[in-house]
């Protein structure tokens, strides 16, 4: 990829960054402007993007992000006011480290997820939407993202696991691509809300057989959707362009 290519493709996964926060708050999984989502940079140079700490995720644009290193160092930064999250960094850059393929990884703090992270059970296989995954990772509370020397257990923990419940803390999901990391925390979110409206019933609660749990989740790890013209598409792929054409609606400034 020569240099051209590689700031139009850096242009466009700026853009689609840049929408996956508008999406995440927009689906209310946002913490005010806490946490973080980033997305590995094109041109194999260990950089990613990620997100101005101090600003809301409604306010964020493909300019405003930040690009930094593996070791912390700031390579593109529009706004001198605004720096990079340290629990941010120390997540983020231990994830892409250590996993290549992981194009775009994000973190929440939402009331579902915080919930579900402290229940010993942790996420169940109640319903279809939480088979999703044929493993979740678990990482236990170690306090604040500050202290380097996490980031090991984290990756260890995480392993080659598309989500993770952070005991005590919250939710991490990641995926290739920006849509698919997107699709990943989303029904990771929904299987959390799910579990709890269950729980909060107070009724006996039905599990599938773990045959049934185990057929389900491969099942949908193995069946990538498919467009009109039949041709598979990784999981988020389809649904991207039309949550793009959402936020084009009731705000285009994502782009800027």
């Amino acid at each position: 990829m020569d240099a051209a290519d590689t700031i139009s493709a850096e242009r466009a996964l700026r853009i689609d960054l840049a929408a996956c926060y508008r999406l995440v708050d927009h689906f209310g999984m946002c913490d005010l402007h806490l946490n973080h989502i980033s997305a590995r940079a094109p041109g194999g140079h260990g950089h990613f993007l990620i997100n101005p700490f101090g600003m809301m995720y409604e306010e964020i644009t493909a300019s405003s992000l930040i690009k930094i290193d593996f070791d912390g160092n700031v390579l593109a930064n529009s706004n001198s006011a605004y720096s990079v999250n340290l629990p941010g960094f120390i997540i983020h850059s231990a994830i892409h480290a250590a996993r290549p393929g992981a194009g775009c990884i994000i973190h929440t703090h939402t009331e579902a997820g915080m919930a579900v992270s402290t229940l010993a059970c942790g996420l169940l296989p109640l319903t279809q939407t939480a088979m999703r995954w044929g493993r979740v990772a678990y990482h236990d509370f170690e306090g604040v993202f500050v202290d380097p020397g996490e980031k090991k257990r984290l990756v260890e923990n995480l392993g080659d696991c598309d989500v993770m419940i952070l005991r005590n803390h919250g939710l991490l999901a990641c995926g290739a691509t920006i849509p698919e990391a997107f699709s990943n925390i989303y029904r990771l979110e929904r299987a959390c809300r799910t579990q709890l409206l269950a729980m909060a019933c107070n009724s006996e609660i039905t599990l599938p057989a773990m045959d049934i749990v185990e057929r389900a989740n491969a099942q949908l790890a193995r069946s990538p959707t498919r467009d009109a013209s039949g041709a598979e598409r990784p999981q988020g792929a389809i649904e991207w362009p039309a949550l793009r054409r959402m936020l084009d609606r009731r705000d285009p400034s994502y782009k800027d």
